[in-house]
């Protein structure tokens, strides 16, 4: 692990779990892992839980995440959730631009730009996700995408602020399918990532950043992914539902 980075194992539940059931399950995790000081556990639940979620993690090293956000702080937008509401239940991360919002919902790299600063202008830390689709990946345009997506995303932040942001590198092709990028494929794309950092900003701002890897994260692959000098932490999604199994993820050994 890079001193420079402490990892985060990022669990994204998506539409799953009733209040309860989120309660339950942080819980025993916090229980069972106890407290975390050289990474830390982040639990993304649907908005209906984010309230009972941020109480019930009381430990050193766990943090809500929200799984989305509106980019205004009110108005008409019915269904909408704010930055400033999400921050007032203490919320520490924001997920933004996830490959569901970006290919089923429609969202455009400019609505992911104005989340991100969004999350920032209220005291938050934008997870921020990038990624191709297969036929991308076929044609060899995952840098192409990739950087495109970084880029806008990025957009008129500060150095300063952007060497807070957490990116998450998900190959949508490896979401959901079974197929997981290769430790090495992983790693390409991260470096790849960082380097674009460098080149936009700086190189102590690219070393500051942690790039997480979501595609199809599962135990027994934890360990040699995040074995690869630039994944700084997982986003994970089926294999975050069971306490067992995200709690082997958290407890990863590299």
């Amino acid at each position: 692990m890079n001193p420079l980075r402490k990892p985060i194992l990022a669990a994204n539940w998506k539409m799953h779990k009733t209040v309860a059931e989120a309660v339950a399950f942080a819980e025993a995790l916090q229980e069972q892992t106890g407290p975390l000081t050289d990474r830390e556990a982040v639990i993304a639940p649907p908005f209906t839980s984010l309230d009972s979620l941020c109480r019930a993690l009381k430990l050193e090293g766990y943090s809500a995440s929200a799984q989305n956000c509106h980019w205004e702080e009110k108005g008409a937008f019915t269904g909408e959730i704010s930055t400033v509401m999400i921050k007032d239940l203490g919320c520490r991360y924001v997920i933004v631009g996830h490959s569901e919002r970006r290919h089923i919902f429609g969202e455009t790299d400019e609505m992911i730009r104005k989340k991100a600063a969004s999350v920032f202008t209220h005291g938050m830390v934008p997870i921020i996700c990038v990624g191709e689709l297969l036929v991308e990946r076929d044609a060899n345009s995952t840098f192409d995408v990739v950087g495109a997506q970084l880029d806008k995303a990025l957009e008129g932040l500060v150095s300063d602020l952007v060497g807070r942001v957490v990116l998450a590198y998900e190959p949508v092709w490896a979401i959901g399918t079974g197929r997981t990028a290769t430790p090495a494929q992983a790693q390409e794309v991260h470096a790849f990532i960082r380097a674009r950092l460098e080149a936009l900003f700086n190189k102590e701002v690219a070393n500051r950043v942690r790039i997480l890897y979501g595609g199809s994260v599962k135990p027994d692959n934890v360990d040699a992914l995040m074995a690869e000098a630039d994944l700084d932490g997982m986003l994970v999604g089926g294999a975050s539902l069971e306490v067992a199994s995200f709690k082997r993820i958290v407890q990863f050994e590299s």
